[in-house]
């Protein structure tokens, strides 16, 4: 082998890892059977469903001896019910007790991993089912706002700081060392206040199973991260994170040759997968503090003082890869299903799905020729998430200032567009952990044929986080999927397990497919979210006994709850609506 085949197969190498054996462990509901996604594959066993609710990501939410003594504002220990009272499910097999799936404990820090976000369970007739990789319907927002509430009573009321110092010390407790807790939790709270006072909305929550991802990672890398420290802000850049959406399922994800809902990002193999995770790690409490440092390869240090966890992502994304989606477990009557089936496949004018939703072949890849195509359209449904891609929002780019990526983009500008700022930010953060490349008048040329070596590598990163409109941005290109002539568009996902991810549309906006097939003007203004399923409807049931969130939409595109557009399937008739639901069961 060649020397340059050498090098790029030892960084790649680098990237792929995984390992399982099978555990037996007992479970309070029924879990889902999946069908297989890649022929051959293993489907997941129970050390895999282990393994995607604890492996740690690399967020860093608070310390855990710091969440263990804080309180609820009655008094109660804020851990009291696991986290369950924020739609988070219960994991008696955790291995640190009282934590509900999706939340790890890593040196000593909570954090979310993956399965926080991307766990869903159904309840019918009184049964729960269990479905991985499903969108959760957790309140992420509510948890951030209740434990900013929690620190800041402890810090505005010295007994009860006393309090937790206590708790937090234990036998260690001395005075010097409380003074030295707290301004551990005074530098925290900036921190988690700047981005809580400024980024939440107060007005309309994101509630639950919606968050606002892209705003939130955009407020976290550019105003939490990129600042003078000790506290890293530059809470000019913080924006309020208004434009929630509903977090997609993950089976077949590796798949698409877009993500993120408006398809800014580029996707379909394992480099541009790292750039996606790293991306979202950020977002949710990862740290992430940059330098300039001329030792190295990219000029800026990326890694000093980065979080993210780099085998834990490598392990969950090829979990990910191999998660199918989940098989419809009841009854389907399969005389209407085929009936179904041909209205499906009608073109799109006539009320048919597949020429958007259909498998059609993607943009190949480098490392995968193979993606499946995700056109990215304007269908007319809500606008909200496009406000942090217009062209006069800039942002301080701080430590950042000057920092490019070789043959991939230019020097960031000391204002820029925050899309710019993420993309230098995971780009260089990728390639300084696999190249750990540290450079000197002598090793200069050494550096450099590195470079020129793996830059196909780098060059695959020039898809990560462009700006809609921009060339290469936004595909809609499929051989099957009709152009759409506005400029707010959104990815069209293959359907495979779409009968589990209610409520629809990317803002969570309509409850189920079945009022999703009405008329724009038709569909219902609000409706409870909760985990009671209905297998009529196909999606959630009207009563939502355990619900504590109403779901308030209207038709105002630019809303960030607009229930409209969308409308295709929406003439069909009553009987033909059925056979296509039934159908829809049976992806």
């Amino acid at each position: 082998m060649s020397a340059t085949k050498t090098l790029r197969a030892a960084a790649l190498a680098t990237i792929f890892f995984i390992a399982s054996a099978p555990i037996s462990r007992p479970m309070a509901f029924e879990r889902l059977e999946q069908k297989s996604s890649i022929p051959g594959a293993a489907l997941w066993d129970e050390q895999a469903w282990n393994d995607f609710y604890s492996l740690s990501q690399g967020s860093r939410l608070i310390p855990w001896d710091w969440i263990k003594a804080l309180k609820q504002a009655d008094g109660q220990p804020f851990l009291a019910d696991g986290l369950v009272r924020y739609g988070y499910l219960a994991n008696p097999e955790s291995a640190t007790p009282g934590l509900p799936v999706g939340f790890v404990v890593a040196d000593g820090v909570l954090g979310p991993t993956c399965s926080a976000c991307h766990t869903r369970q159904i309840e019918v007739e009184g049964k729960s089912y269990r479905i991985d990789g499903g969108p959760a319907l957790a309140d992420i927002g509510t948890l951030w706002a209740d434990l900013d509430t929690a620190v800041s009573k402890i810090l505005g009321e010295p007994t009860a700081f006393l309090e937790f110092a206590k708790a937090v010390l234990g036998s260690g407790y001395d005075p010097q060392k409380e003074v030295k807790l707290r301004a551990e939790a005074e530098l925290w709270y900036a921190r988690h206040h700047a981005i809580t006072d400024k980024g939440l909305p107060k007005d309309k929550p994101w509630g639950a199973g919606r968050i606002d991802a892209v705003g939130m990672i955009l407020n976290r890398v550019t105003g939490l991260d990129i600042g003078p420290g000790p506290t890293h802000l530059i809470v000019e850049n913080i924006r309020k994170a208004d434009a929630p959406v509903r977090p997609p399922f993950l089976w077949n994800a590796p798949r698409q040759d877009h993500t993120q809902w408006p398809g800014f990002a580029d996707n379909g193999d394992r480099i541009l997968a790292m750039a996606r995770n790293v991306g979202q790690v950020y977002g949710v409490f990862g740290e992430f503090f940059p330098e300039k440092d001329a030792s190295h390869l990219l000029g800026f240090n990326y890694v000093k003082a980065n979080s993210v966890d780099f085998k834990g992502l490598i392990d969950l994304e090829r979990l990910v890869e191999r998660i199918g989606p989940p098989k419809w477990p009841w009854p389907v009557d399969m005389t209407l299903a085929a009936q179904g089936k041909l209205i499906y496949e009608r073109p799109y004018e006539e009320g048919g799905c597949a020429d958007c939703h259909g498998i059609d072949r993607g943009q190949p890849r480098l490392l995968n020729p193979d993606t499946w195509c995700t056109p990215v359209q304007d269908v007319g449904t809500d606008a909200r998430e496009y406000q942090y891609f217009a062209p006069d929002w800039k942002v301080d780019t701080g430590a950042l200032t000057g920092a490019f990526i070789p043959f991939v983009s230019q020097p960031l500008d000391r204002k820029d567009a925050p899309v710019s700022v993420l993309a230098t930010a995971v780009r260089g953060a990728i390639l300084q952990h696999f190249i750990p490349v540290t450079v000197n008048a002598l090793e200069r040329k050494k550096a450099d044929v590195a470079l020129a070596i793996l830059q196909p590598l780098i060059e695959e990163l020039k898809g990560v986080y462009k700006i809609p409109g921009t060339p290469g941005a936004g595909r809609w290109a499929c051989r099957r999927a009709p152009e759409t002539e506005g400029k707010i568009k959104y990815e069209a996902r293959v359907l495979e397990g779409i009968w589990a991810a209610a409520p629809y549309l990317h803002n969570a906006s309509a409850p189920s497919l079945a009022e999703l097939l009405k008329p724009p003007q038709s569909r219902v203004a609000d409706f409870k979210v909760g985990p009671a399923y209905d297998i009529s409807t196909v999606g959630l049931a009207v009563e939502q006994p355990k619900s504590t969130f109403l779901m308030k939409t209207d038709c105002n595109r630019g809303s960030g709850v607009s229930h409209c557009g969308h409308d295709y399937g929406t003439a069909l008739s009553d009987g033909e609506k059925r056979a296509l639901l039934e159908y829809l069961k049976t992806l």
